[in-house]
């Protein structure tokens, strides 16, 4: 799935340093969750540490890499919500999923010439008036893009996790971290139009239609026997 020419939110927080040339830095944004009052998110102890320095980026980037300036993180518009409907459906009473993005966080480290992102979500499933306990399967698409006049997807990994709904709960939270995206260094000008965006991808493992083939246009009689040929 492509990701359009959107201009996404994203925060910012405290960045983390990992050891010696190994930087890491992290991003926070949550959405309230009366359910979650008062406890402590998975990404605040996965995601957490000392406050972030700088370290000298790969040879010819110009300049040091600085923890702040790890790629925000944002759900992608119009992906942040799915709803998983029963066969055939009739809504309201057909829904048997919904589920949402609650929290995201990232993690930047240095490797050689490359920046290595961990990404991580948090999210939550409803249980609707045709749903009940057994598997959801949710999609999910990570992709690092670089906006401006030139949109590029950088890095992009989709992946599907399965999350088994306990008989009696009506909700229940859901959590993934990917910890594989990787591109070189951006430069210091470059690094303000990076974005990391998140978002569920129905269509993102389904095979892609090939077009029917063409059929051989048929031949003419004159062409066969030879124009001028004896019959």
């Amino acid at each position: 799935m492509r990701y359009p020419r959107a201009r996404w939110r994203g925060e910012r927080c405290a960045a983390v340093l990992a050891a010696a040339v190994i930087l890491s830095a992290c991003s926070h944004a949550s959405t309230p969750d009366a359910a979650d009052a008062g406890t402590p998110s998975r990404f605040t102890s996965l995601f957490s540490g000392a406050a972030g320095a700088s370290v000298p980026a790969a040879a010819g980037s110009g300049s040091a890499f600085n923890g702040a300036d790890c790629p925000n993180v944002d759900i992608r518009d119009g992906a942040g919500v799915l709803t998983i409907n029963s066969k055939p459906a009739e809504a309201p009473a057909g829904v048997r999923y919904q589920l949402n993005f609650t929290d995201v966080a990232r993690q930047c480290t240095v490797v050689g010439p490359s920046l290595v992102m961990k990404v991580g979500v948090q999210g939550r499933i409803i249980v609707g008036a045709a749903g009940g306990p057994g598997p959801v399967s949710i999609p999910l698409r990570y992709a690092v893009v670089r906006e401006g006049a030139d949109v590029r997807t950088l890095a992009t990994k989709f992946k599907r996790i399965e999350v088994e709904v306990p008989p009696g709960q009506s909700n229940l939270a859901f959590s993934d971290v990917e910890e594989s995206l990787s591109f070189p260094i951006p430069s210091r000008a470059d690094l303000p139009g990076y974005m990391v965006y998140v978002g569920f991808d129905e269509l993102g493992d389904a095979p892609e239609k090939k077009p029917a083939p063409k059929k051989p246009a048929p031949k003419r009689k004159d062409a066969v026997r030879g124009i001028g040929a004896p019959g």
